[in-house]
């Protein structure tokens, strides 16, 4: 064995493993032993040196003395073999072969047949690199020193290694569990679809938006980056979905911050602070999201569930400073982003939970880009119609069908159910009749629920920027949105008949109306004036409903210990008198 591998091995039992693995494959191998280049070639040079010196009895003799001693024998040999290789000055050279030359000089084995002809050390010259075995531009190859660290990497690197990885593993999915960093990974939806109201109107918006707070690609980038995205819009028009879309397409963390989680009490940052365990863990995501620092979009989802103060510490992280206190483990930090790919995005309902119009602080909104994503954006008025027949394409199963093989053809279809033309379609995908007959019934339908959803959309909206005392009849809290038209288009099929269609749409908003509690009569009245399917009676009470509601709002803004008022009111309630005399007399 060469001395290297010997002084490699710290532990004897791992040495002795090896010495007796090699001891196996040589005895199984044949009953004599190989020898290397070198230890031939000390062994030849050391025989001739005696030979020379006349040496050669004195050293068998002393050998032979210790014939019974093979132990103090094989030092012996190996004594005389280092003198000689000192004053011949080649012990660097032969050095790592002194204990095979031994064991042959001992056991008088060497046979020229056995010797192997190639040397095990090589020099490989014109090398570049500053690896450490390189020196001078040449690498020395010494096959039993090689041999000897691929041992000790395989069996010590390896091991610590896989263990490393193993034990780096684990202490990472912990932390990343207890972070919950799989939640910040943005994930589309399956059923999410990229209509042409996100490709023309929406993605424009929000990339100029977005180049202002994370900058551009190229050497023209902005570095005084500021401001922030304010989305606002009625329930399931997809504000979430489509800034989680865009976070992915961006390659950002989406940190989304739950609203109604936080809560209006919260008007800190410091999950300390924190009234409940949900609050604080919206918070501490809040903080996560800061202490990342890079390549984060945060979200704050439904914003009209938190106080305004609450809001208001953002106003600095908006500001070209871009700077925002937060706390870290406890500590408190200033964080700077200054350069840094992050945005914020707030995203709001234009309705409180307690029916108040919505607002955000004034300090904030003038920092922020707002869009309404519920109501029609400029000349975007076709493109926002077409968006509730493409969003709704993936919740009905025929349509679904015609989606997935072309979205042309889709195009092409719907304007034969719009204008019921008999010009021959030229289309993409292959169709049969019934289906291209399925295709138009469906659409059809798809466009009559479509109109529908638009009148109550734009109601609702219309609604909701109306001040109290400007209405002259009870606020309409129904909704027309991407997911409302989704419900009803799923249930669609083509051997619907109009009433069966207007008994589907009805029976939707009923269910949505019974939520509004005291206005579920007046919205759904309002809803069936809309569609212009009231029946007489249903006129008569819906009128009804109206002159009491703008009476009590007369009543209400009376004082009750003015004079003036109490003569008002009894002369509103005489001429009800009156009203009723004069509709009892034209019914007789």
């Amino acid at each position: 064995m060469p001395k290297t591998i010997l002084n490699t091995r710290n532990n004897q039992e791992q040495f002795l493993s090896k010495a007796a693995l090699y001891l196996f494959k040589e005895m199984t191998r044949a009953h004599s032993f190989i020898i290397s280049s070198e230890a031939a070639e000390l062994h030849q040079q050391f025989l001739k040196y005696l030979k020379g010196k006349k040496a050669t009895k004195s050293f068998e003799n002393s050998i032979q003395q210790l014939q019974q001693s093979p132990i103090e024998q094989f030092q012996l040999i190996r004594k005389w073999l280092h003198a000689y290789t000192e004053q011949s000055q080649t012990e660097q050279q032969y050095a790592p072969f002194l204990n095979e030359t031994t064991i042959v000089l001992q056991t008088n084995s060497f046979d020229q047949e056995l010797v192997i002809k190639a040397p095990s050390k090589k020099v490989i010259p014109h090398l570049h690199g500053d690896h450490p075995q390189i020196q001078a531009g040449k690498y020395t190859f010494d096959f039993n020193e090689f041999i000897a660290r691929l041992d000790q990497y395989e069996t010590e690197v390896v091991p610590l290694y896989k263990t490393f990885t193993q034990t780096k593993k684990r202490l990472t999915d912990q932390y990343k569990k207890r972070l919950r960093l799989q939640e910040f990974q943005p994930k589309v939806l399956s059923a999410f679809v990229r209509n042409k109201l996100i490709d023309q109107v929406y993605l424009p918006i929000i990339g100029e938006n977005l180049a202002k707070q994370i900058g551009t690609a190229g050497d023209d980038t902005r570095t005084d980056r500021m401001g922030m995205l304010l989305l606002i819009s009625p329930p399931g028009y997809g504000k979430t979905t489509l800034m989680e879309y865009v976070a992915n397409r961006l390659g950002l963390i989406f940190m989304k911050i739950n609203g109604p989680a936080i809560g209006h009490h919260v008007v800190s940052v410091d999950p300390a602070d924190a009234p409940n365990r949900a609050a604080k863990q919206e918070l501490e995501k809040l903080n996560l999201a800061f202490e990342m620092g890079d390549n984060v979009m945060i979200y704050l989802d439904d914003i009209q569930h938190c106080n305004p103060e609450f809001l208001q510490k953002f106003i600095s992280l908006c500001d070209a400073q871009r700077k925002i206190e937060g706390i870290w483990k406890g500590e408190s930090k200033t964080y700077d982003f200054r350069g840094k790919r992050l945005c914020v995005i707030m995203a709001g309902n234009p309705y409180t939970e307690s029916g108040d119009q919505f607002q955000i602080p004034d300090m904030l909104a003038n920092r922020a880009d707002i869009y309404n994503l519920g109501d029609i954006i400029g000349d975007s008025a076709d493109v926002f119609k077409l968006s509730y027949i493409e969003n709704a394409l993936s919740s009905n199963h025929i349509l679904a069908r015609l989606a997935g093989k072309s979205m042309k053809d889709v195009y092409t279809l719907l304007k034969r159910a719009e204008n019921d033309a008999k010009e021959t379609l030229a289309l993409e995908a292959n169709h049969s009749t019934a289906e291209l007959n399925e295709y138009i019934a469906i659409l059809k339908k798809l466009l009559r629920i479509r109109d529908v959803i638009l009148s109550v959309n734009q109601t609702y909206i219309q609604s909701a920027a109306t001040s109290d005392e400007y209405r002259t009849e009870p606020a309409f809290k129904l909704q027309g949105s991407y997911r409302n038209m989704n419900k009803m288009a799923e249930k669609v099929v083509p051997i619907m008949n109009d009433q069966e269609l207007e008994t589907l749409i009805l029976s939707h908003y009923e269910g949505e109306s019974q939520t509004l509690t005291s206005a579920a009569e007046a919205n759904f009245l309002k809803l069936k004036e809309l569609m212009n399917v009231q029946t007489t009676k249903e006129q008569q009470r819906w009128q009804e409903i109206k002159t009491a509601f703008n009476k009590n709002k007369i009543f209400q803004s009376m004082d009750e210990q003015n004079p003036v008022s109490q003569v008002v009111a009894q002369m509103s309630r005489f001429t009800d008198e009156l009203q009723g005399i004069k509709q009892a007399i034209k019914g007789e």
